[in-house]
């Protein structure tokens, strides 16, 4: 009973959002580079400038300056018993403009070296290759993946990261939360650029442009994985699904299939990821929509592209209640969505429900029978500095203590009585970092303190937390003791 003997305990990141040095060595402007910062009290969005525009906040620019910091808070993360270390290759360091003919050296040498230091600090590193971190110029010359030619612009990068770093890398996972930009009536812009890199008009058919985009991810992904296997057989290659279980929020049975629909619409793509081909619902969907992208020889490039492992983020779940909007198809939208009213939640909105991730580990584990990874699960808060106590803390996090421990505790359930095959943890984020929705600093998620905040009047100082000890306790026991 319990968790393997290897288990990946360890802690997420994104090159993005913790990096900094933007124009640094070579590197290109990305797409995390023209979103300015928002702002959760005044309730201030994101932004997706055209271009990096001078006056403008652009958090993403300096991050945590971790491209300078990363040893130190390696070793901080090695202190508390990391046995793994997920973080992404900014595209952009690698291939500047997305479309060169060859890779940027100093780009490539700086993984190399991080890398080694992983090892060095005996940390296994989880490395996602496209992190909401897709050249600009892709996004500006062909408008991102409504593009083919980005399919192989993607398969290019994959194949020089696969090459370079054989024998450092064994876990890898191609787009971070391909399935994010599904929501595209609520968050489709924003996600739709994160995600494809895809930029959206007035008029536009957001919708079908989805559709398109992410099935040319969904190629590229594909190829990337028969690409993995081909240069390193050794190397275990996953998709990363942003996962928020769907329920009904009544029994009603039009509630209930509302939800299905919901999960239906969120979720395809793991179907595809895993099990090669789309699932009958998409295809009907795609039959009576019109759409035609997909192209010939690409069942085929799918069903040689199986993942190995599904990875995915779990933060909250989500009601539905079906409205009739869309008559008496069961169709589902954003707008269905209603607060369930059984559950707590942050100071974002999310709600916190740590049965939850039970639940979507079955869900995953009923359909899929693959290994599986929890890449990101974690809780954004406000953090207040007190006066350094005895045990050497300045932030009493016990609320973060509190949602990862019930988190962890379901996870281990679905090891002992539901037979899931996991094969690691990494909490999202071991230290604070920008936050990818809001540009914020003051969401906290670490158990590392860097003190820089919204108003940019830090020091990037790092510091411990109270959770930075627990945490500590949990890898050495294995999640015994939480």
């Amino acid at each position: 009973m319990g968790f393997r003997k290897d288990f990946l305990w360890g802690g997420a990141i994104a090159a993005h959002q913790a990096e900094g040095a933007w124009d640094v060595d070579g590197k290109g402007v990305s797409i995390a580079d023209v979103m300015t910062a928002g702002d959760n009290v005044t309730k201030t969005p994101r932004r997706i400038t055209r271009g990096v525009l001078e006056g403008e906040d652009y958090p993403n620019h300096k991050a945590i300056d971790f491209y300078y910091h990363y040893k130190e808070d390696l070793k901080l993360c090695a202190e508390m018993g990391f046995k793994s270390f997920r973080t992404s290759i900014a595209w952009t360091r690698i291939y500047p403009n997305g479309d060169d003919e060859q890779p940027n050296e100093a780009g490539l040498k700086f993984y190399d070296e991080m890398f080694d230091t992983m090892k060095e600090l005996g940390i296994e590193p989880v490395i996602t290759l496209s992190h909401f971190e897709m050249p600009y110029n892709l996004a500006a010359k062909y408008n991102g993946f409504m593009d083919r030619r980005c399919i192989g612009f993607f398969e290019r990068f994959a194949r020089t990261c696969f090459a370079r770093y054989k024998g450092k890398v064994k876990y890898w996972m191609t787009f971070n939360e391909i399935n994010n930009q599904a929501e595209w009536r609520a968050m489709g812009a924003h996600h739709m650029v994160q995600e494809g890199a895809v930029l959206v008009n007035e008029g536009d058919d957001m919708e079908a442009m989805m559709y398109e985009s992410a099935h040319n991810e969904l190629v590229a992904s594909a190829l990337a994985v028969k690409a993995a296997h081909e240069i390193d057989p050794d190397a275990m290659v996953g998709c990363m699904i942003g996962m928020n279980g769907v329920y009904p929020a009544t029994p009603n049975p039009a509630d209930v299939l509302n939800a299905q629909q919901a999960m239906h619409q969120k979720y395809y793509f793991v179907e595809v990821h895993a099990r090669g081909h789309y699932p009958s619902h998409m295809l009907k969907k795609f039959e009576r929509k019109g759409y035609d992208f997909i192209k010939e020889g690409d069942a085929e490039i799918l069903e040689a592209g199986k993942v190995d492992y599904i990875g995915f983020s779990y933060y909250m779940s989500f009601a539905t209640q079906f409205t009739g909007r869309f008559g008496d198809t069961y169709d589902f939208s954003e707008e269905d969505y209603v607060r369930n009213t059984y559950l707590k939640a942050s100071d974002w909105g999310w709600q916190i429900d740590p049965i939850g991730l039970r639940w979507v580990l079955n869900w995953f584990n009923d359909r899929f029978e693959l290994p599986m990874m929890i890449v990101e699960n974690g809780f954004g808060a406000y953090d207040k500095v007190i006066d350094r106590t005895e045990e050497g803390y300045m932030i009493d996090d016990q609320y973060r203590i509190d949602y990862l421990s019930a988190h962890i505790a379901a996870m281990r359930d679905a090891v002992n009585y539901d037979g899931v095959d996991l094969l690691g943890y990494q909490m999202w984020a071991p230290i604070d970092i920008v936050s990818a929705s809001t540009g914020e600093y003051d969401k906290r998620y670490g158990f590392i303190y860097v003190n820089e905040n919204n108003a940019h009047t830090g020091d990037f100082s790092r510091d411990k937390k109270k959770s930075f000890f627990w945490y500590k306790n949990v890898i050495a026991t294995n999640g015994e003791e939480l």
